[in-house]
């Protein structure tokens, strides 16, 4: 139904608008009675075999909702009743920001992709910590964080430190973002000593606190292997918890999409089926090259069960959902996690 009566309808209209429009409707219809319950009786699959254990946290199921989809957390304890494992939102940054101008989101469907600039817009991390405080969703939240655009990358630390502090009793685990092309420079700070600095200024904040969150680094898909031996080396030495590969990309190779509108659309980072393989290939090097030392999210392309398990099979331990989330629609989440319990049990 979603595929054929109801995408067709969302897609005629401009993509970021109709993401508020959505948001705005899914609250509306939570506050009816019984709509919450439906919506977990007909999307949650449940299954002990599915559980996962890593870094302290025990995930219902293997596949969570990537950051971006809910940037503010203001849909987190309604997209919980479509049968997430997790759900990370954000990148927050300190302040409040516009993020870039508008047009700044674009589809692509004959790729199943999508291109944005947004440029971590977002209410700041006050706002959205007032909005977890209302968590009574039951699932793993992960808080992805990112520096404010005006901020130089030389004081970046400052600003990935006041969105750990203000977050830290709010979420279950970090993502540190310094991976989306879309904010300037900011994809410098993942080489190696502007990132160690980051990560092990955090590290040393998570150790003072009385509980310690899960640290993990989200990477760009664009890296060369010499850079990935430098994520590898960085997370054996400031000791993090794990890896998200990966974010979107800035390559345009093999789209099905012409030339000429991709040219129109201009600059921004490429997510969905286009970043798939670049993404599984990138979790299987970090996964064989480190000799499995660190767990891995999986992201990039991953629309249907079988996209996920490539991705688990590469060496993701878990995998995230966003793109194909947009394409798919919210059925998909029940249909990837009983295909990898069917994958499992033959």
């Amino acid at each position: 139904m979603y595929k054929l009566i109801i995408r067709p309808i969302l897609f005629s209209f401009d993509p970021e608008k109709i993401h508020h429009f959505i948001f705005n409707s899914i609250k509306v219809l939570f506050k009816i009675p019984g709509v919450k319950s439906l919506a977990k009786a007909t999307h949650n699959f449940e299954d002990k075999s599915l559980e996962k254990e890593l870094f302290g946290l025990k995930f219902k199921n293997p596949v969570g909702l990537a950051a971006g989809f809910d940037k503010d957390a203001k849909l987190f304890n309604e997209l919980a009743a479509f049968g997430f494992g997790f759900i990370e939102i954000g990148t927050l940054t300190p302040l409040p920001q516009e993020g870039n101008p508008k047009k700044r989101m674009f589809r692509l469907p004959a790729d199943s992709g999508l291109i944005n600039r947004m440029g971590f817009n977002n209410g700041g991390v006050k706002e959205a910590v007032e909005r977890l405080k209302k968590n009574n969703s039951g699932v793993i939240i992960g808080g992805n964080i990112g520096k404010n655009k005006l901020t130089p990358n030389e004081s970046a630390v400052d600003d990935y430190v006041i969105c750990f502090n203000e977050l830290h009793p709010h979420v279950d685990y970090f993502v540190v973002n310094v991976s989306s092309p879309n904010t300037p420079n900011l994809r410098a700070l993942q080489d190696k000593k502007p990132l160690t600095e980051i990560l092990m200024r955090l590290k040393n904040l998570n150790a003072e606190k009385e509980i310690q969150r899960p640290i993990l680094l989200k990477i760009a898909p664009d890296l060369t292997d010499l850079q990935l031996d430098d994520i590898i080396d960085i997370v054996a030495d400031t000791k993090i918890e794990g890896i998200i590969a990966s974010n979107t990309t800035i390559s345009r190779e093999n789209l099905k999409t012409s030339d000429s509108r991709i040219e129109e659309i201009g600059n921004g980072g490429l997510s969905g089926k286009p970043v798939a393989a670049r993404s599984t290939e990138v979790i299987r090097y970090l996964s064989t090259k480190s000799n499995k030392a660190f767990p891995i999210i999986g992201v990039g392309g991953i629309n249907t069960a079988e996209d996920a398990i490539e991705k688990l099979e590469a060496g993701a331990d878990i995998v995230q959902v966003y793109t194909g989330f947009v394409y798919e629609g919210p059925s998909m989440i029940k249909k990837i996690n009983k295909g990898i319990l069917n994958k499992k049990n033959n």
